[in-house]
């Protein structure tokens, strides 16, 4: 398994959710990323050492869904099964992804944001990249469903951090002090969200802007435990690592696999931060 990075609590959770399915399934997981997670380059040497091992099966959540393709050729004429799981890859090399419907999850940041605010005002975009699977999806899928169903709301240009807690502060900061009739910002995951809860806490904005995140995360669960974030739209990791491996073993003893293996996704606010299904997925 490769995943994008190794820093975050979502890579970890998602690597425990791999171990489980390790254990329950009788099979060895060698789990692995990059540790900065704006380096394309450091997963596709990874993944170019995990080849010359021959593993029975591939599972890859793409940094840049496009540039790991040459790599996964190599893995299909080798007969090496390729799962994608959180953003996959865009081939269909993969039989399948586990993954987050992150339209879907977008949709819900939406709709949110745009009750939050009154259904009219401006709204920032603070993302990890445009190349990786889950940002493109969350981003896109932000934008249709406020055309679409909010077209009171304006969508300013978003902005890309590198999975930077700092290089996304300073894109937040930067945004608020051009739009100082900003409404609110939306961060696309955990380390951009940590970036724009820095930014609203250096600018003294408590309580004036309106906060959404994704993922979860010390940060965030603390912002919205105090209010300085509205909520968070979160996936389940734990689940998606499970569901990888799980995944893996069934094409390995050649039963079906559907194209796409939804993981879900929860909302989550001070209202229900501590029910247990929700406390549950939360990564600190």
């Amino acid at each position: 398994m490769i995943a994008k990075g190794t820093p975050r609590e979502f890579w970890q959770a998602v690597m425990r959710g791999a171990q489980m399915a390790a254990r329950d399934y009788q099979v060895s997981v060698t789990f692995d990323a990059p540790a900065d997670e704006s380096t394309a380059d450091g997963q596709a040497e990874l993944l170019q050492a995990a080849l010359a091992r021959n593993p029975a099966a591939l599972c890859i959540a793409a940094l840049d869904s496009a540039a790991l393709i040459p790599l996964l050729k190599k893995a299909q004429a080798a007969k090496i099964p390729v799962i994608g799981f959180d953003s996959g890859v865009d081939s269909p090399i993969a039989v399948t992804t586990a993954a987050t419907d992150n339209t879907a999850a977008a949709a819900l940041a939406a709709y949110k944001m745009a009750a939050l605010i009154g259904g009219s005002g401006k709204v920032g975009l603070i993302l990890r990249d445009d190349t990786s699977r889950t940002a493109v999806d969350r981003r896109d899928g932000f934008l249709r469903a406020m055309k679409r169903f909010h077209p009171r709301v304006e969508i300013l240009p978003p902005q890309y951090g590198g999975a930077d807690v700092l290089k996304s502060a300073d894109a937040a900061k930067a945004m608020i002090l051009a739009n100082p009739d900003i409404s609110g910002i939306v961060a696309g995951d955990e380390a951009s969200a940590a970036g724009v809860v820095k930014a609203v806490q250096d600018l003294d904005l408590a309580g004036k802007l309106v906060v959404i995140g994704y993922d979860s995360g010390k940060v965030q669960v603390d912002a919205i435990r105090s209010g300085l974030m509205a909520g968070a739209v979160t996936p389940d990791p734990v689940r998606i690592g499970y569901l990888a491996v799980e995944a893996a073993v069934r094409v390995l003893k050649g039963r079906h696999v559907s194209r796409t293996i939804d993981t879900g996704f929860h909302w989550y606010d001070q209202a229900n931060i501590d029910d247990p299904s929700i406390e549950a997925i939360l990564f600190q």
